[in-house]
């Protein structure tokens, strides 16, 4: 799997634990929208695309299925955030 793009819009609101969502393109042929990164105290994470069920739950919408991948993603939007922030 090759993550072919990712774009990033930020978000400007400093009382929001919610800085950017992302998208991506996956080997130049499939997308995924609206990925968040989020901050946390214990640093920046990102959080699947994800609806709110009947319950009032959330449940992820599209994700990876392994650790491996995961982190793939996870270090293509987070460099990609972090550019964007120097810009």
């Amino acid at each position: 799997m090759k993550i072919s793009d990712v774009r990033i819009r930020l978000v400007n609101r400093e009382d929001n634990k919610l800085k950017a969502v992302a998208s991506i393109t996956i080997d130049d042929s499939f997308v995924v929208h609206d990925i968040k990164v989020i901050e946390a105290t214990e640093g920046v994470f990102i959080a699947m695309p994800s609806r709110k069920t009947n319950n009032g739950e959330f449940k992820d919408i599209a994700h990876p299925l392994n650790t491996e991948t995961r982190e793939i993603l996870k270090k293509a939007i987070l460099t990609a955030y972090y550019d964007e922030l120097k810009n």
